[in-house]
């Protein structure tokens, strides 16, 4: 019981600070950031702080491997990150904080059980059942009051949820430590993406932005929603399974529509709200 509280309590605080991260990143792009620059902060300072952890084992990537730490880099790092936030320049916040944990759940449900050999019971194809009707209704608000550039920026949100359940289901798979995955992403991260970044944009780009926006992207985007959220979510999936673990992404809707209102005012439609009970009762299924 301590362990399930544990992971209970990783889960859940890693869902609030991912809903942050959407919310900041929502704010970020619509004050002017691109979504490279938003990811940019994201992985550079953080990766910045764990460089002397790396440092101690550069040849095996700290217990990692060279191979394993890129493919953990491409399902949770830039890569990952490039979809979700290109998603909100498409559609509302809403359906971002939603959409993206929801496929997450889904994925981590089956993987888990295709990969991992865990049983699914009837009550959690239940809850997933629920969570694609919720997707569902999400899908249909946006083709209906946005178009077709809203279910593409929808899509972009599936995908990246798919990336982080790959991810999650990995973790798992490979034994990987929590402290050990955050330093692994946030380094590759740095090494590869960095330089990209400034080779194209350089440090003008986010210069414009002023200091505020930039320290609050800092902070949030690579502080709380980064390596903080890596290093729950690590422990949320060795104390509970992967599977389960898996389920936690969709407390992200709540977080997201409490501090989306809180922050930035943002008043979810009837349709999402719809959407979001109908996945949060599929999350509830999933997780007994």
């Amino acid at each position: 019981r301590p362990l399930t509280t544990i992971g209970v309590t990783c889960g859940t605080l890693a869902a609030a600070a991912w809903a942050g991260g959407f919310v900041v990143a929502k704010h970020g792009i619509e004050v002017g950031f691109s979504p490279a620059d938003i990811a940019f902060h994201r992985f550079f300072w953080t990766g910045i702080l764990l460089l002397p952890v790396l440092l101690r084992d550069l040849k095996g990537l700290v217990g990692v491997g060279w191979l394993r730490g890129f493919v953990m880099t491409v399902l949770s790092g830039p890569p990952q990150a490039l979809l979700a936030y290109s998603g909100f320049i498409l559609v509302p916040l809403g359906h971002g904080t939603t959409i993206q944990p929801a496929c997450a759940a889904l994925t981590g449900l089956l993987l888990s059980a295709i990969i991992l050999g865990e049983t699914i019971s009837s009550r959690r194809m239940a809850g997933a059942g629920a969570i694609v009707i919720g997707l569902i209704v999400y899908g249909a608000e946006s083709l209906a009051t946005i178009g077709g550039h809203g279910v593409g920026g929808d899509l972009l949100f599936v995908s990246a949820g798919v990336f982080w359940a790959t991810f999650g289901i990995l973790l798992r798979q490979w034994n990987v430590p929590a402290a050990t995955a955050a330093v692994a992403v946030a380094t590759l991260s740095l090494i590869f993406y960095a330089p990209i970044y400034l080779a194209l944009y350089g440090w003008s780009e986010l210069a414009r932005h002023g200091l505020l926006e930039n320290a609050l992207q800092a902070v949030v985007q690579g502080g709380i929603a980064g390596v903080l959220a890596i290093y729950l979510f690590t422990h949320a999936v060795i104390a509970l399974g992967a599977g389960r673990a898996a389920t936690f992404p969709a407390l992200v809707p709540v977080f997201g529509v409490i501090i989306g209102f809180l922050a930035l005012g943002v008043v979810p439609s009837l349709a999402q709200l719809i959407g979001l009970l109908i996945v949060l009762i599929g999350f509830r299924l999933t997780m007994r």
